[in-house]
């Protein structure tokens, strides 16, 4: 049905991470990418299409909320291991699709990018 596989870049500062998301998102057929930091997302992200980014809101260059905004339309999911009322709002507020937190249940995570590429694609549809 699918025309290509969905493209999800992760962007945290932990190697491990990175490494262990990156594995379990090829293991579901996604094209991935990381980034260690903001800067490197943002270059990422104009260099080419992502349909999902999830970002660590504690990153060595900015915080992940300010990430939000930087980057291009995809749908943004917010990954924390310091999860506050406040970034929570502030997340959903600069259009994060969704907030997790640490430590992520991959089966629940999965089933949260599933659903948000779904909605992605139903809107891709409708504009059409």
């Amino acid at each position: 049905m699918t025309k290509n596989k969905p493209s999800i870049l992760i962007v945290d500062d932990d190697e491990n991470i990175r490494k262990t998301l990156s594995a379990i998102l090829r293991g579901k057929g996604y094209i991935t990418d990381t980034a260690k930091d903001g800067r490197e997302a943002i270059g990422k992200s104009k260099a080419k299409f992502f349909n999902l980014a999830l970002l660590n809101i504690k990153l060595p260059d900015m915080e992940g909320t300010k990430l939000l905004t930087k980057l291009p339309e995809m749908v943004k999911i917010i990954i924390t291991g310091y999860p506050t009322l406040e970034n929570a709002i502030e997340a959903l507020n600069l259009g994060a699709d969704a907030y997790v937190i640490k430590p992520v249940r991959p089966e629940k995570l999965l089933a949260l990018i599933k659903g948000k590429l779904k909605e992605q694609s139903q809107a891709e549809k409708m504009t059409e």
